[in-house]
């Protein structure tokens, strides 16, 4: 082979390997935006799942809170019952007390 076709031949293999580089770079570059969108998707997803579990611990919140605001009246009733069962018991206890002087 002539030096003329070694040229010819070189010449032909950059512009062949200039073209893979180019492919590369554009399979590569579409590679990227795959992997963005992918994890632009996954954020949202994730976003997604952070809004609802909030809904759902807020919505049992609520109910943890309501139910403990019924503790609390039951509470506050049963305190009073206690009061106002102690005081009979104590006028009670005057009373039978009172009988035993009389009595004795």
């Amino acid at each position: 082979m002539e030096k003329h076709e070694l040229n010819e031949v070189l010449n032909a293999l950059k512009q062949y390997s200039g073209e893979i580089t180019s492919k590369m770079g554009q399979i590569q570059s579409e590679l990227e935006n795959r992997i963005d969108h992918a994890k632009v998707e996954l954020e949202n997803r994730l976003d997604h799942v952070k809004v609802e579990l909030e809904d759902h611990m807020d919505e049992r919140f609520d109910r943890l809170e309501s139910k403990f605001d019924g503790m609390r009246v039951e509470l506050t009733e049963t305190q009073e019952t206690v009061d106002f069962l102690s005081s009979k018991n104590v006028q009670h206890e005057k009373k039978l007390r009172k009988f035993y002087h009389q009595q004795s």
